[in-house]
This record gives structure tokens, sequence and C-alpha cells, in this order.
């Protein structure tokens, strides 16, 4: 009787190293994929068996029930985590495992530029597969009113930055995070704003900081850019931003800009009208942000690009001639 329950013990025994060492090679060994991405949803609620065979059926070779236990038996079963997953290379099972856990990959990331029109961020938001596109088809006014901000200009009202987002979650969300962070932002810039600018309000300084954001070429140039415009602002000169001309232009601009152009009145055009444009022409960061409200002390008036990037700073017109006609000249060489 003891020869036969030992003989058992160790059958048992046996019958347990042999399970976790399968166990252990499919945990640890490659899983392939049907294709990539395989891209797969998760809702609430969800078993582990269902979890299992939609994972199966969406492109990931691997065996529902050993999925199944295998998440059980490790306690991430009850950890698994709703939303929208996407798998672009073959990982180990105990990986996968991990990943339905956290979630981690239940979430995207779009980058805004500093100096995109709100055009290009609707067109960039359009292009992402993970975003719901609620604002397709919509105006720019319609896309306002959806979020609830009231009758303004879209433009450079969205900070310039990296949004996590969840799969498949509306861009409207998104718009507005972008939207209440430029606010937060603009707030604390303008609270600690030089006491001289000739800037009356916070609007007035988004416009101005989104021309100095696509004046610049350079970074260590920002300060000194947002200087020249100050200046010309108090002294009543007109801007005479390219930028602005360009953005006026609106579709009609063909990637050239002309004497003929320079002298077609617009409401944004800085050569025919003193003062700021009507509204930003960019989405400006908050390096711009902060130059504009705290712009480096200068007598410049005029700047010039260089041709790398930096730019040629001016006191007079007859410097800023020479400038002009030496960093051409360069450039045609």
């Amino acid at each position: 009787m003891i020869r036969t329950i030992s003989r058992l013990f160790k059958t048992s025994l046996l019958l347990c190293f042999l399970a976790a060492g399968a166990l252990a090679y499919f945990a640890t060994r490659p899983i392939e994929l049907a294709q990539t991405p395989v891209d797969f949803e998760i809702a609430r609620g969800d078993s582990m068996r269902v979890i299992s065979q939609r994972i199966a059926q969406a492109g990931v070779k691997v065996w529902p029930p050993v999925l199944t236990w295998g998440a059980r038996l490790s306690g991430h079963a009850i950890r698994i985590k709703a939303g929208s997953y996407r798998i672009e290379q073959s990982l180990s099972l105990w990986d996968l495992i991990r990943l339905l856990s956290t979630g981690s990959n239940a979430y995207a990331d779009m980058t805004i530029v500093e100096g995109w029109s709100f055009a290009r961020l609707r067109s960039e938001m359009n292009a992402k597969p993970d975003l719901r596109h609620d604002t397709l088809g919509l105006k720019d006014d319609e896309v306002m009113a959806k979020l609830g901000f009231g009758p303004q200009r879209a433009e450079g009202l969205f900070f310039p930055d990296t949004y996590s987002f969840a799969r498949g979650s509306s861009d409207l969300e998104l718009l507005k995070r972008a939207y209440q962070r430029m606010a937060e932002i603009l707030d604390a810039e303008w609270q600690t704003r030089s006491a001289t600018l000739p800037l009356k309000t916070p609007y007035e300084a988004l416009v101005l900081a989104s021309v100095v954001e696509k004046e610049t070429g350079k970074a260590s140039d920002r300060g000194l850019i947002a200087s020249v415009f100050v200046n010309r602002l108090r002294l009543g000169m007109p801007l005479q931003s390219d930028p602005t001309v360009i953005y006026g232009l609106g579709p009609n601009f063909d990637g050239n800009l002309r004497k003929r152009d320079l002298q077609a009145d617009t409401a944004y055009n800085t050569y025919t009208r003193n003062g700021l444009p009507p509204t930003p022409i960019a989405l400006p960061g908050q390096a711009a942000l902060h130059a504009t409200l705290q712009p480096q002390t200068s007598n410049y008036l005029y700047f010039v690009a260089k041709g790398d990037g930096s730019s040629k700073f001016s006191r007079s017109l007859d410097e800023h001639n020479s400038a002009v006609a030496q960093y051409q000249k360069a450039s045609k060489k």
C-alpha cells in the first residue's frame, strides 16, 4: 500500500513538473501573427475565454485554452483591461498576458506640432486610424460649437504637444484637451508677462506668438525675433511678416511669394496694414508664447534669414538692406 502511494506521489510530481515545463515553454516561445498589425477589442465584462477566442480570431496564433489558463493560473485574468489593442510584432504568451493586464497597448499617441495651422491639425487627425473621426466633414465653426467653446476662430487655440488617447476615442476629446491646455499655458505666461508690452489681451499675445513661431528658424533667435515685432508695435510700424501674408493668401499661395502678393491687401497682410493680424496664423508652442510675453531687450527693427536657419538682426533700414543684399547674394551662389 505504501509502495503504491509512493508511486502515485512520484507520478503526480512528475506530471506537475511536466505541466510546469510545458507551461513555461508555451509562455516564453514567440507567438506568430497571421498579419501585422493585429487589432482587436476587449469589451468591459468579457470573460477570459471570450477574450482568448477573439484574440485568436483576430490573427494572434495562440491556442485559446492555453491563453485562458495561462492568464487564470498566473492571476492576471481578473486584471484584464478593456480597450482597443494593436500588436505589431510577435510576442510570447507571457508578454501577451502582461499586455492585456496592464492595458498599455490600448492607447495611442498623437503629436500636434508647433507651427501647424488648424487645417493641418484636422488633416493629421483625420489620418489617425485609432481616433474616431466625429469632426469629419464639419466646418471649423461647427467643430468649435461641438466642443462647446462658442463662436470663435479655431486657429491657434490648441496647444502643440504629444497626447495619449484610448484607441477608438473621439477626436473631439483630443481637441478639447489641447484647447484647455493652451488656455492654461497662455494664462500662466500672461500672468508673468513683461510690464511694458504693447499687448492688451492674452489673445493678442497668442496672435503675435503665432507670428513669432512661424518666423523662427533657430530657437536661439526666438527672443530677438519677438523683440523686433514688439519694437515695431511700440513705434506703430507695420510688422511686415511674410508668413502672415502667406496665411492670408490661403490656397492661392503656390509656394512662391511675389512682390504683387506683398502689395495685395488682405486682413492678414502686415505690409499693407499696421498692427496685429486679426487671428493667429498657426499653433504657437510654449517657447514662442514665452518669448512673446518676455522678449529680449533690443533696439532691433529688422531681421533677414541667413540661409542656415538663423537670422541677421539690424537696427536701421540701411543696415537691413545691406544684410539682405549680402545673404540674398550668398543664397544665389
